[in-house]
């Protein structure tokens, strides 16, 4: 999905000036289906057609849409598959972010772990990304961002020992251990 109506809107208003944004991180984890490399879990990443990098799911939460549901559709959108929120991984800062266009954003992220309702196998769903696939999270793309490593590693440290995680309040530093 290209840049919501909304945030359209908003720009035709500010121009360029600094934005503060909902946002949200899904980290879809799986099953080994290799049972290569200790049978590490599997995550899901799409290849963002902007930067070529891969990332976990993201997005921007629409007017009076909850982020759990942000979270769910996004992973929808662009996997074309179907998810579930089942744990809250953490908030913090992201950015600010300067666009190509010169747009700057900065998002307040919440992410979430998820998990696959059913089974399928993922596709692009629209054109903010030309792949998606299953990756070892022992062997991730080296374009994987330090953040999105930090979260995709929180969420299986919540998958083995849910009682045990506290969720990271901040991305730039951690108080207490994942687990």
């Amino acid at each position: 999905m290209p840049t919501p109506d909304f945030i359209v809107s908003l720009r035709e208003k500010i121009g360029h000036e600094p934005l503060l944004l909902p946002g949200v991180t899904a980290i879809v984890l799986r099953d080994s289906t290799t049972g290569s490399f200790l049978n590490a879990p599997e995550v899901l990443l799409v290849r963002r057609a902007d930067s070529g990098a891969w990332t976990p799911v993201t997005g921007i939460v629409d007017p009076g849409e909850e982020p759990t549901t942000t979270a769910e559709r996004e992973v929808k959108e662009e996997t074309c598959l179907d998810a579930r929120v089942v744990a809250l991984l953490g908030c913090g800062a992201v950015g600010p972010v300067t666009y190509p266009n010169g747009d700057v954003t900065s998002y307040i992220d919440t992410a979430y772990r998820l998990e696959l309702v059913g089974e399928a196998d993922p596709a692009v769903g629209d054109e903010e990304s030309v792949d998606v696939g299953w990756f070892s999270i022992a062997q991730l793309p080296s374009s994987v961002a330090p953040r999105f490593r930090l979260l995709i590693a929180d969420a299986v440290a919540q998958r083995r020992r849910p009682q045990g995680y506290s969720p990271r309040m901040g991305y730039h530093k951690r108080d207490k251990p994942a687990f």
